[in-house]
């Protein structure tokens, strides 16, 4: 996959930092005006994004919210996502307000980003969290002037080598989903979504009570991540509902059968995801020995 926009031919760049209000309910995002240096160093940490990417892996797979992802792994969400929402509105987003003074409050800044335009009118957006930022404000740093070392009293802010995703106008380009879910508030995003993502899987199982499993899924993440995996696979439509009781049998999710409607038993909701997940699944390579079994990670072959 390649990353939609022209390097060679950039034409403006903004810098800006993400800021949390006090009870972290909030999040503002404002431009920081920049010199020339600055700017050259936020395209050296884009082309080095983009060179982790290639080396990772030309063909990435998509981002699944259910998955257990590693450290640094190369994939992508479509802009156009429900889960990538926040990071769009911040894509596209005219005339943000300008403050110079926010780095003066840095515990307030969970990231910062950098948007380009190329000449051909395309955008490119790159954020990095801020740790590195944060981390280094709490320590004493020496400098060497004058062949002295002296205690630097200033407030420091240090660029990384890298961005943690960069979004172009149809993807987000993930190297470090962690600090994507958390730039992006995809928990929240998540829970939130529940019933929306509930609705939909709802309409291709009509005979699935799913009032009980949405409760459930309102306050447990790991059951929303499911659910919003489940969508987005889009494969729920043509699921045989015989088949589906059987498997959910073999694998341990306790049902309840009314009036042909099929109810999960409390405390099996998570159970009956999973299967609908395809993490629960059932194998006989001895005649007569079947074993079951639950996958932490599933992809197709």
């Amino acid at each position: 996959m390649v990353v939609d926009f022209d390097f060679d031919n950039i034409e403006n760049i903004e810098f800006g930092v993400g800021r949390e209000s006090e009870d972290q309910n909030q999040q503002f995002f404002e431009a920081v005006p920049v010199d020339v240096s600055v700017q050259k160093a936020l395209v050296e940490m884009a082309n080095a994004t983009v060179e982790i990417m290639n080396k990772n892996s030309p063909s990435p797979d998509l981002y699944q919210p259910s998955e257990k992802h590693a450290g640094i792994e190369y994939l992508y969400l479509p802009i156009s996502d429900q889960m990538a929402q926040t990071m769009k509105d911040l894509h596209e987003a005219t005339n943000l307000a300008m403050n110079a003074k926010v780095l003066k409050s840095p515990t307030e800044v969970f990231c910062y980003f950098a948007r380009f335009t190329d000449k051909s009118g395309k955008k490119l957006t790159a954020l990095r969290r801020a740790i590195q930022f944060k981390g280094i404000l709490k320590n004493k740093l020496i400098s060497l002037c004058d062949d002295t070392l002296k205690i630097v009293e200033e407030k420091v802010f240090k660029l990384d080598a890298d961005f943690d995703f960069l979004i172009d106008n149809s993807n987000i380009h993930i190297i470090r989903p962690s600090a994507f879910e958390f730039a992006g508030k995809l928990q929240e995003a998540i829970l939130q979504a529940v019933p929306t993502n509930i609705s939909s899987i709802a309409a291709d199982l009509v005979y699935v009570n799913f009032t009980s499993i949405q409760a459930y899924a309102e306050k447990r993440p790991r059951a929303a991540r499911y659910i919003a995996s489940i969508k987005s696979q889009a494969e729920t439509k043509n699921i045989d509902k015989d088949r589906l009781k059987l498997l959910c049998e073999h694998t341990g999710v306790s049902l309840n059968i009314q009036n042909g409607k099929i109810f999960v038993n409390e405390g099996h909701e998570l159970g009956f995801l999973e299967v609908l997940d395809r993490r629960r699944y059932r194998l006989e390579l001895i005649d007569g020995q079947a074993e079951n079994f639950k996958a932490s990670s599933r992809s197709k072959l």
